[in-house]
């Protein structure tokens, strides 16, 4: 993957580089992303985040955050593919949270690495047929 490639950051990974005791190697890899001006999310994730977010600590973060993270929009375009990939996974015996199902055609749809720590996003990568796509 080129440097100059956006990476949506999955909320898995989110949590992991916001939290002082998360992986070490997530924690970097978000860091890069952003130090390198690519990290990006999607607004299901910044929903994600609110919606787990406690005390001001972690508002306060999170209102950085979206002053500093390119949003993806979720266009009709990235439903459209959400749906097609719930179908592909409930084909391939799978049922998966429709969350990461956003997500994860966002990715596609914009031609984004994923930076993740989510199997569910592993499964609907390899369903897809993108195997695994990291920044």
């Amino acid at each position: 993957m080129g440097k100059d490639r956006v990476v949506l950051i999955d909320t898995s990974s989110w949590i992991e580089a916001l939290r002082l005791s998360g992986r070490h190697n997530v924690r970097k890899n978000v860091q890069d992303l952003m130090v390198d001006g690519r990290a990006a999310w999607c607004d299901m994730v910044a929903v994600e985040l609110w919606n787990g977010a406690r005390g001001s600590y972690e508002r306060q973060k999170l209102f950085e955050l979206e002053k500093e993270i390119t949003c993806l929009e979720t266009s009709h375009e990235v439903w459209q593919t959400a749906r097609i990939l719930a179908q592909k996974c409930r084909e391939a015996g799978h049922t998966v949270p429709s969350t990461d199902l956003v997500i994860a055609a966002c990715a596609i749809v914009y031609n984004a690495g994923i930076e993740h720590c989510d199997n569910h996003i592993d499964l609907i990568l390899k369903v897809h047929g993108s195997g695994k796509r990291r920044g």
